[in-house]
C-alpha cells in the first residue's frame, strides 16, 4: 500500500504557485486576486472560506472575503456579483455553498463571469471540460488529477468506478477520467443511489473515486486487490477527543481497505488539501487570462 499524500503534494504545488505568483507580481505590478462571497453563518462554510483566504496569503495572492447576512436578497447578491465581474482587479470569484433557501444557487453560478469562475461550476466551463477545451476544472476533481500526475500514475486503459454523481465531484470526475488525456483514458462507470448492486460495480474497479458523502461506505469486501482508492468524503462527527470538537471520516473504511490497495488517500490529509490547490491554480490562470 502506498499513500497518496495530499499534504506532501499540496505543499510542493503551492511552492510552485508561489513562485509563479511572484513572477506575475513582478511583471504586472499586482497580485492575483481571489474574492469569496459567504452568505450566512454556516460553521463549515466559514472554516472553508477562511482556509482558502489563508492559503491565498501563503502563495502571495490577494484575497477578499465578502460576508453577507442571510437576509440579503437574491437580487442584491446578483448585483454584487455583476459588480465584481466588471472589476478588473478581481481575477477569481467564488460564492460559497450552500446558500439560504430563498437564493437559487443555479442563478448565482450562472451569474459569475465564466472567466472568473475558479470553482469551475459555470455551464461554459463544464461544457468546455466535456469537450476537452481550455476551461476551469472544478477544484476537487482538478486536485485529484494533479495528485495522480504527481505520483506518475498512468491511468490509461484502467476501469474507474465513481461512487456519487454530484455536479461538484462525481459527474465531472467521470468525464475527466474518460477524456483523452493523462490522467484519463479510463473506461468509467458512474454509480449513484439508484445503482443496483453497487458492491458488484465497485469490485470491478482499478480506480475507485468515493464521493457519496457516507461514512465508511466503501468497505474492504467492495475493493479488489491492487485498486487505487481516492476518498473524497469529509464526514464530520462530534468528538470529545479533538480540539475542534469533531472528527473527520472518509467515505472509505481506511483501516480495512488500505491493505488491499496499491494507492490510497487518507482523510484528513488527502483530497481536501488538493481541492485548495486546484482553486489556487485556477485563480492563477484566471489572473493570466488563460481562459477567454
Amino acid at each position: 500500500m502506498n499513500l497518496l499524500d495530499g499534504k506532501l503534494v499540496s505543499a510542493k504545488i503551492k511552492e510552485d504557485i508561489k513562485q509563479e505568483a511572484a513572477a506575475f507580481l513582478a511583471e504586472t505590478g499586482r497580485k492575483p486576486h481571489l474574492v469569496a462571497i459567504l452568505v450566512g453563518n454556516d460553521g463549515a462554510s466559514e472554516t472553508y472560506v477562511a482556509s482558502k483566504m489563508r492559503n491565498c496569503e501563503l502563495v502571495g495572492f490577494e484575497s477578499t472575503n465578502i460576508h453577507f447576512d442571510t437576509s440579503i436578497s437574491e437580487g442584491e447578491l446578483l448585483a454584487k456579483i455583476n459588480e465584481l465581474n466588471a472589476d478588473g482587479g478581481v481575477d477569481g470569484l467564488i460564492v460559497q455553498l450552500p446558500l439560504p433557501k430563498h437564493i437559487d444557487p443555479e442563478r448565482v453560478t450562472e451569474a459569475i463571469d465564466y472567466r472568473k469562475d475558479v470553482d469551475g461550476f459555470h455551464p461554459v466551463n463544464l461544457g468546455r471540460m466535456q469537450r476537452n477545451l481550455p476551461c476551469f476544472i472544478p477544484a476537487t476533481p482538478y486536485g485529484i488529477l494533479l495528485m495522480l500526475a504527481h505520483y506518475g500514475i498512468d491511468t490509461s486503459g484502467m476501469h474507474a468506478v465513481v461512487v456519487g454523481r454530484s455536479n461538484i465531484v462525481g459527474s465531472p470526475m467521470s468525464i475527466l477520467l474518460a477524456r483523452n488525456s493523462n490522467p484519463g483514458n479510463c473506461t468509467v462507470t458512474l454509480t449513484h443511489s439508484r445503482t443496483r448492486n453497487v458492491k458488484e460495480e465497485v469490485l470491478r474497479a482499478d480506480i475507485i473515486v468515493a464521493a457519496i458523502g457516507k461514512k465508511h461506505f466503501i468497505t474492504a469486501d467492495m475493493v479488489k486487490e491492487g485498486a487505487i482508492v481516492i476518498d473524497v468524503g469529509i464526514n464530520r462527527e462530534m468528538s470529545d477527543r479533538t480540539k475542534s470538537g469533531y472528527k473527520l471520516y472518509g467515505d472509505v473504511d481506511f483501516e480495512q481497505v488500505a491493505p488491499k490497495s496499491s494507492w490510497i488517500t487518507p482523510v484528513p490529509g488527502g483530497v481536501g488539501l488538493m481541492t485548495i490547490v486546484g482553486l489556487l491554480k485556477n485563480t492563477l490562470e484566471a489572473a493570466k487570462g488563460s481562459i477567454y
